[in-house]
């Protein structure tokens, strides 16, 4: 139903160098987007892991001294007997998990939004041990002038949901985590409603229901209360596993326009869309029966992930066009070109 740029994908791990020797970009996807001074921002997940080197298994990690932390790579013989092979995701060396890839987030810039340039060095990179196996899937929500980045911590503790701020895109002020563990998917809305911050996110459902998006609300963006489970997952087959929000909620005169990711029965993600109140964001007005965008061509159904289409980050330009980026099988990152009226029209055919 949305319109994809004809220049899909605009960024693959051929645009992007390595944080440091040794390692390879297997990944840049789910940027995070802001406009800055007419210029379009996206804050791009990069995940490296490490080039191959016969007889050996080689896999990417953190140290960290003094709030500052440097990439280094674990490299042992194959038969080394305290080496356990995982699964494709990592291994375990006397007892200690690391990651096949882990990832940072790159700051990319444009004028047109189509074409991207992404300096080397990384914007957001692991600081401590609550991100000791990287940061992921940065959100930017502009509150009164300044830039508020959520994203995903990770650690041998879990995921959970930390929070940044900058104002230039240059300086970056951390805030820590403000959701514990396992909570994922945090994107603020743009502002206050009755004098409180509201926040979506995804916790982890251990036991009954499934992962769903809930809202939670704030005073000052760092404690968080009141929470409340605002949207399932339906049993249709392109909800089946789950849900979670995606980029900040937009504001429109029909209310709080929200795109959101779903996982399938099929292992696959696309996207729908849900309306809110605008005066009370806990009340869902309508809900889209079907995706509005769902893995159809190569580059979403063929990746390092197969099938995925997965969005964080937008921007609403002054005329109320819409340009939503999406990452593409944790592979690549490409364009959908939409505006409100048309998502809000695909809202009341389908309520």
């Amino acid at each position: 139903m949305l319109k994809r740029h004809p220049a899909n994908p605009l960024l693959t791990p051929r645009d992007v160098k390595p944080s440091r020797g040794g390692y390879v970009v297997r990944g840049v996807f789910n940027p995070g987007a802001a406009l800055f001074n007419d210029t379009i921002i996206l804050l791009a997940r990069v995940a490296e892991g490490c080039e191959p080197k016969a007889g050996y298994i080689s896999v990417p990690y953190y140290k960290f001294n003094a709030g500052q932390g440097t990439a280094e790579i674990l490299e042992k013989p194959q038969n080394d007997p305290d080496l356990q092979l995982k699964d494709s995701r990592g291994v375990v060396y006397k007892s200690t998990d690391y990651l096949s890839t882990i990832s940072h987030v790159r700051l990319a810039q444009s004028r047109d939004g189509i074409h991207f340039k992404m300096p080397d060095k990384p914007f957001l990179f692991p600081c401590d041990a609550s991100e000791c196996y990287g940061i992921e899937d940065a959100r930017v929500s502009m509150i009164d002038g300044k830039y508020y980045i959520t994203y995903t911590a990770v650690s041998g503790d879990g995921w959970a949901a930390a929070l940044a701020l900058t104002e230039d895109f240059k300086t970056v002020h951390r805030k820590g985590i403000i959701f514990p563990p396992l909570t994922k998917n945090v994107v603020l809305f743009p502002e206050k409603i009755h004098k409180k911050y509201y926040a979506l996110a995804r916790p982890h459902n251990i036991g009954f229901g499934r992962p769903s998006i809930w809202i939670s609300e704030s005073p000052d963006l760092l404690h968080w209360g009141n929470h409340k489970c605002l949207l399932r997952p339906r049993n249709i087959s392109f909800e089946k596993e789950k849900i979670g929000p995606g980029p900040p909620p937009i504001k429109t005169d029909r209310g709080w326009l929200v795109i959101y990711h779903a996982k399938g029965q099929d292992q696959a993600y696309s996207l729908f869309l849900a309306l809110l109140d605008l005066n009370n964001p806990t009340h869902v007005l309508k809900r889209s029966k079907t995706p509005v965008l769902y893995p159809k061509l190569p580059y979403e159904q063929r990746g390092f992930v197969p099938n995925v289409v997965f969005s964080n980050g937008l921007v609403v330009k002054p005329d109320g066009g819409i340009m939503l980026y999406y990452g593409c099988c944790d592979d690549g990152i490409a364009l959908v070109q939409t505006n409100i009226p048309e998502l809000l029209s695909i809202l009341k055919q389908e309520a």
